[in-house]
C-alpha cells in the first residue's frame, strides 16, 4: 500500500467511525467530521506533539474543537491514536453514562482539552490557553530550557466565527501576539439552518487580517499537503496568530447529501450511510470496522508521544538541577498546589471608627477596596495568580501592583504603559481585557484549563451577564476561575438601573457547581478570597460593594472564617431566639442594627451571615439546623436583590426584604431609604413577623 492510499485508508476510517456512531446514537452532527477528517488527520499524524498514555503530559500541544458538534471527529481521533478511550464508547456515543456526549466535556474522555458545544466558547478558551503558555515560558524558561513550548491549535467553524465572542477573543489574540495560536477554519459555507450566504458574506480572512492574524487559504480540505504546508508555515509566524481558512465539502462522500444543510446536524439514515460507504469503497459492514494498516499507522502517536515525554523529561530533570527554585515553584503550579505560607499575610480589618475617612486604616472601606488589598497580598505569595478586568482596574481594585502587564513587548503604548509597575512582557501577571467581557470570561477558562495558572477575570456585576455563558461551561468543566463582581447592589448609586444589579444574585447562584460569595465585611472579604483560592473544582464569584461598610467587630461576634461554611451564626440572642435575621453582603449592617432596637422591644434577634449559599447547603444538617434552627419559623432574609430562592431559607412563616424592581439614579444613601432598606425598616419587618 503506498503512502497516499494509506493516508486516503486513514481518512476514511475516520469518516466512517463517525458517522456509524452517529447513526447508532440516530442523533448528531455527521456533516462536519466527514467534511473535516482530513483537517484532523494531518493534525494527530503529522502536526500535534502529545502523548496518548499520558494525556495530561504539561507540555503537550493542545487541540480545542470548538466546533464541539463535530464532537464524532475528536472522538475517533482519541480512539484511534490510542487514548484510553475504547471503541465501546464510540459505539455508546450520546448515550446515558458515556464518556462520548453530544458535545465534548471536559474531564470525561482523556484529550478532551475543553467543554465545547455553544459556539464561539472554545474559540476564546483556545486564546486563553496560547495566553497560559505564553506566559508561563516568558516567566519560567531560560536558555537551553525551554520547559514551556508547545502549541494550541483549534477547529472552528462558520458559527464559531458569527459569534460576537469569537470575534471579542480574536480581537485581543491578534494584539497580544500570540504565535503559537494556530486555527483551522472549516469552511464548508453551511450552517444548521441552510447556505451561510443567507447571514454570513463578510471577507472573513481580511477580517482576521485586520485582527493582525497571519491568514491562509487551503482550497481543497482533501489535499493533505496543502493543510501540512500552511500549518508549517503559521508555526514559522510567531509573532501573530494563525489563521488556515480550509474550503470542505460538508458531509463529503455522502451521495445526496453532501453540501447540504440536512447533513450538518441529522443522522444521514441507514441507507445514506450504506452509498456512503460506497462511495468511499468501504465496506458496508461490519459497521465502526477499523482496517489493521490503518490502526496501526495511528497507534505510532503512542511510541512517538512516549519518545517526546521522555525527551522533555530528561530536559526537565537538567532544569531542576540548574534551576531548583524555578523548577519547584513551577511543579507545584502544574500540580495546582499551592505554595506554602500563601495566606501568612493575608490583612486583617479592624472595627471601624465612623469619626474618620473612609479610606485609611480600621476605617469603613467598600468590599472591593478590601478586595484589592488581599488579592495584592495574595499574589505576592502566588507566583500564578494572573488577570486583570475589562478595563475597570481602577474601580474592581484588581491591579497587581508592581507585576507588570501582559503584553507583547513591542507593544506600542504611546507612554500609556507603567500603569501598575513591573513593565510590559509576555510574564506581565496584569491582563488588560478592554470592553470584552464575554471573551475576557472564555479566556480566563482557556488560562485554567491549560493548567498552572489560577486566572482571575473582573467587571462589575451588572455586566456578568455579558459573561454568563462562558461562566456556566466554567462551571461544567469545573475550571478553577475566580470572577471579581464589584458594584453589587443598586447602592452602587448614580450611575442609575443600567448599571445597578438586582436579578444577578439569583441569576448566578442559579449555575450549578458556581460558588456566588457575597461578604458582609472587609474580614468575610479576606475569608472570601481565601475560599476562592482554595477551591479547586470550579469556579467562584466574589460579589463585592462600591459603597463603604463597616468591619464588623469580631470581638463581639464570630469570626468571619464562618464564611467557610456559607452561613454562620455572627450575633446570637442567648437562648432560643424569638426570629432569625439573615443577610448577606452589605445588608447584614442592617441586620446587626436591628439587634439592639428589638432587644429594647424585647425581641430577642439572632443574626445569621449567609453569604455563599451553595458552601452552606454542603454541610451537614446538624450544623445547618444548629445556624438556622428548625424551631424559629420567624425569619426575615435582608438582600436588596429579588427575592428568588430565599424561601428555602425563611420558609412559609418567614419574610423576605427583597427588591423587586430596578433601581434609580441617586446618591446610594437615598436609594437605600427610598427602598427601605434602612435598620427601621429590618426592625418594623421583624416586628411584624414576631406579632403575626
Amino acid at each position: 500500500m503506498t503512502s497516499t492510499e494509506l493516508d486516503q485508508l486513514c481518512v476514511n476510517t475516520i469518516r466512517t467511525l463517525s458517522i456509524d456512531a452517529v447513526q447508532r446514537a440516530n442523533s448528531g452532527h455527521p456533516g462536519l467530521p466527514l467534511g473535516a477528517a482530513p483537517v484532523g488527520y494531518v493534525l494527530f499524524t503529522r502536526i500535534m506533539r502529545y502523548n496518548p498514555a499520558d494525556p495530561k503530559w504539561f507540555n503537550r500541544d493542545r487541540l480545542v474543537l470548538s466546533a464541539g458538534h463535530g464532537s464524532m471527529l475528536l472522538y475517533s481521533l482519541l480512539h484511534l491514536t490510542g487514548y484510553d478511550l475504547p471503541l465501546s464508547e464510540l459505539q455508546n456515543f450520546r448515550q446515558w453514562g458515556s464518556m462520548t456526549p453530544g458535545h465534548p466535556e471536559y474531564g470525561l474522555a482523556p484529550g478532551v482539552e475543553t467543554t465545547t458545544g455553544p459556539l464561539g466558547q472554545g474559540f476564546g478558551n483556545g486564546v486563553g490557553m496560547a495566553l497560559a503558555e505564553a506566559h508561563l515560558a516568558a516567566r519560567y524558561n531560560r536558555p537551553s530550557y525551554n520547559m514551556i513550548d508547545h502549541t494550541t491549535y483549534g477547529i472552528v467553524s462558520d458559527g464559531d466565527l458569527m459569534e460576537g465572542v469569537a470575534s471579542e477573543a480574536a480581537s485581543l489574540a491578534g494584539h497580544w501576539r500570540l504565535g503559537k495560536l494556530i486555527y483551522l477554519y472549516d469552511d464548508n459555507r453551511i450552517s444548521l439552518a441552510g447556505s451561510t450566504n443567507i447571514t454570513f458574506t463578510e471577507d472573513v480572512g481580511r477580517r482576521f487580517e485586520a485582527y493582525g492574524w497571519h491568514v491562509q487559504r487551503v482550497g481543497d480540505a482533501n489535499d493533505l499537503a496543502a493543510i501540512e504546508s500552511a500549518i508549517r508555515a503559521a508555526q514559522a509566524a510567531r509573532d501573530r496568530p494563525s489563521l488556515i481558512m480550509v474550503r470542505s465539502t460538508i458531509g463529503y462522500g455522502s451521495p445526496n447529501k453532501q453540501n447540504t444543510f440536512e447533513v450538518h446536524g441529522s443522522p444521514l439514515g441507514l441507507e445514506e450511510v450504506k452509498l456512503t460507504k460506497q462511495n468511499l469503497g468501504w465496506p458496508v459492514d461490519p459497521p465502526f470496522y477499523i482496517p489493521g494498516e490503518a490502526l496501526e499507522h495511528f497507534r505510532a502517536a503512542i511510541d512517538r508521544g512516549r519518545s517526546a515525554q521522555s525527551e522533555w523529561q530528561a530536559k526537565w530533570d537538567a532544569y531542576a538541577r540548574e534551576y531548583p527554585e524555578l523548577a519547584s515553584e513551577l511543579q507545584t503550579a502544574i500540580k495546582g498546589d499551592l505554595p506554602a505560607g500563601w495566606d501568612a499575610d493575608v490583612p486583617s480589618f479592624s472595627p471601624s471608627d465612623t469619626r474618620g475617612d473612609a479610606t485609611s486604616a480600621g476605617k469603613p472601606i467598600a468590599t472591593r477596596v478590601a478586595s484589592g488589598r488581599v488579592l495584592n497580598a495574595i499574589a505576592a505569595k502566588i507566583p500564578t495568580l494572573i488577570g486583570g478586568s475589562a478595563d475597570l482596574n481602577p474601580s474592581t481594585n484588581t491591579a497587581l501592583k508592581g507585576m507588570g502587564d501582559f503584553m507583547h513587548p513591542d507593544t506600542p503604548l504611546d507612554g500609556a504603559q507603567g500603569l501598575v509597575g513591573g513593565g510590559v512582557s509576555y510574564a506581565g501577571r496584569n491582563i488588560a481585557f478592554g470592553v470584552r467581557e464575554h471573551a475576557m470570561a472564555g479566556i480566563a477558562t482557556g488560562m485554567a484549563l491549560h493548567g498552572g495558572l489560577i486566572p482571575f477575570a473582573a467587571t462589575f456585576l451588572q455586566f456578568s451577564d455579558y459573561m454568563r455563558p462562558a461562566i456556566r461551561l466554567a462551571a461544567l468543566s469545573e475550571s478553577h476561575v475566580i470572577y471579581v463582581f464589584t458594584h453589587d447592589s443598586v447602592l452602587l448609586g448614580e450611575d442609575g438601573p443600567t448599571h445597578q444589579p438586582v436579578e444577578h444574585y439569583a441569576a448566578l447562584r442559579a449555575i450549578p457547581n458556581l460558588l456566588f460569595i457575597r461578604p458582609a465585611d472587609p474580614n468575610e472579604t479576606a475569608v472570601a478570597w481565601k475560599v476562592a483560592v482554595e477551591h479547586k473544582h470550579g469556579p467562584v464569584a466574589l460579589a463585592l460593594t462600591r459603597q463603604v461598610v463597616p468591619a464588623l467587630d469580631r470581638s463581639k461576634m464570630a469570626s468571619a472564617e464562618g464564611l467557610r461554611h456559607g452561613g454562620y451564626v455572627l450575633i446570637d440572642a442567648g437562648g432560643k431566639p424569638d426570629v432569625i435575621l439573615i443577610g448577606t453582603g452589605s445588608e447584614v449592617q442592617l441586620c446587626v442594627g436591628a439587634v439592639e432596637e428589638l432587644a429594647r422591644r424585647g425581641i430577642k434577634a439572632r443574626v445569621v451571615s449567609l453569604p455563599c449559599w451553595e458552601l452552606f447547603d454542603a454541610q451537614p444538617q446538624d450544623y445547618r439546623d444548629s445556624v438556622l434552627d428548625p424551631m424559629v419559623r420567624r425569619r426575615l432574609a435582608v438582600e436588596i436583590g429579588v427575592a428568588q430562592g430565599w424561601h428555602k431559607y425563611v420558609t412559609e412563616h418567614g419574610d423576605v426584604l427583597s427588591l423587586e424592581r430596578f433601581g434609580a439614579s441617586a446618591p446610594y444613601q437615598v436609594i437605600a431609604k427610598k427602598l427601605g432598606f434602612t435598620v427601621e425598616n429590618v426592625v418594623e419587618r421583624a416586628m411584624r413577623l414576631v406579632n403575626r
